[in-house]
């Protein structure tokens, strides 16, 4: 298009040396002399500096947006006002990026992602809830969360294995929740986020829902306005989180000869009760599954552990196996019964990830009894009642049994 403008000059209205003459005009064939050239030199220069503007104004208008594409959008300085952020158990730097974005902490995910990676420290952020400003610079943000004074604490330990019961008295001795209100917001698992596929069995038994397995043992940061609904909601995420990431229900249900997930579940508990040692969870769980669904003569569990769940369930003293009864061991109203066939109703305890790794690999072997030979709390496996009765006389020399 630029080989049509005829600018007023060419080769010819040069001078000897390479410069032109002022005033020079080209004459063209049938052209009415100077009029015309100059006629098309001044469109041509309006055309040109409307170019040149259109160029300019779009320049001007997409900087921003071409900006972006090289240069991270930060905030600068240590930020304004304050604002608590919540970063989530098992949460990835990006995960806390776009948390920051969303309350306006960084400007930006990248400014936050990049200032992290420069800074070896931040793998050292923890879950929890943070005390920051509102927009701050990448770099100021990480500062601010490795700074221990901005990390506002209320955490409560979970320990494996304890029954949902005591876990509501764990959280309601650090949040002043009452019992009562975990209690109510327990009664319905499903609407705290238990997905209902995890409520099937393959025994045929009936299930009544129930959130005992599902309050995954961990340490927990309890944001401050936190209610009982939300912090067994909490638990319950933190449980699919690792049982996905475990591929606990796959796996079950490919190598575990047609069991259920829930069943599964159920054995992980009765393994994190009855192992004395974490080097055994495995294969107690392995010894439920031989009783419950091998040649064990009743395909009943006899494990005093459910008895005991069964107590505290119904607000008794639990006791030892040796406090206990004949009635205690065989209680007809206890659905806990040690005696009944196949598995219990549900688990019988929330069991830690490596009971449930147990329950989902457990090793192989035919063993049906075990008890513990050290204060250790390592157990003998045997086969046959004879070879345990010889496992129970070393119990004794110990001082075990």
């Amino acid at each position: 298009m630029m080989d049509d403008l005829d600018l007023g000059f060419d080769e010819q209205d040069r001078g000897e040396k390479g410069k032109h003459r002022r005033g020079a005009v080209r004459k063209r064939k049938g052209g009415s002399g100077g009029g015309g050239g100059r006629g098309k030199t001044v469109l041509a220069l309006l055309l040109a500096f409307v170019l040149l503007g259109t160029i300019g104004g779009g320049a001007f208008y997409g900087f921003d947006r071409v900006q972006s594409y090289f240069v991270t959008p930060d905030y600068d300085g240590a930020g304004t006002g304050e604002v608590t952020v919540e970063i989530k158990q098992g949460a990835l730097i990006a995960d806390m990026a776009n948390a920051l974005v969303a309350a306006d902490v960084v400007k930006s995910a990248k400014a936050f992602i990049e200032a992290a990676e420069a800074n070896a420290r931040s793998k050292n952020i923890q879950p929890g809830t943070y005390k920051l400003r509102k927009q701050m610079s990448g770099e100021s943000a990480v500062t601010a969360m490795l700074d221990l004074k901005n990390r506002i604490v209320n955490g409560v330990t979970i320990p494996e294995g304890r029954t949902a019961k005591n876990v509501y008295k764990l959280l309601s001795e650090k949040t002043k929740i009452p019992v009562k209100d975990f209690e109510a917001a327990a009664k319905d698992p499903i609407a705290r986020g238990v997905p209902d596929w995890w409520f099937k069995r393959t025994d045929k038994k009936k299930v009544a829902p129930s959130i005992e397995g599902f309050l995954y043992p961990d340490t927990y940061e309890i944001p401050p306005k936190a209610t009982a609904e939300s912090i067994i909601e909490l638990m319950v995420e933190n449980f699919l989180s690792v049982t996905s990431e475990m591929q606990f229900a796959d796996r079950v249900q490919k190598e575990r000869g047609g069991i259920s997930p829930y069943e599964a579940l159920i054995v992980a508990s009765l393994a994190q009760a009855e192992a004395g040692n974490k080097d055994d969870l495995g294969k107690v769980a392995r010894v439920a599954y031989n009783r419950v669904f091998g040649d064990f003569d009743c395909n009943c569990l006899e494990m005093d552990v459910t008895v005991n769940y069964y107590l505290e369930l119904t607000g008794q003293k639990t006791k030892t196996s040796g406090q206990m009864t004949a009635a205690d061991l065989d209680n007809p109203k206890n659905p806990y019964n040690r005696k009944l066939p196949g598995l219990v109703p549900t688990p019988i305890n929330n069991p830690g990830k490596q009971a449930m790794e147990g329950a989902m690999d457990p090793p192989p072997g035919k063993w049906l009894f075990f008890v513990a030979i050290d204060k250790e709390g390592h157990s003998e496996f045997a086969e046959t009642y004879e070879q345990h009765k010889k496992n129970e006389a070393k119990a004794k020399e110990a001082g075990i049994i």
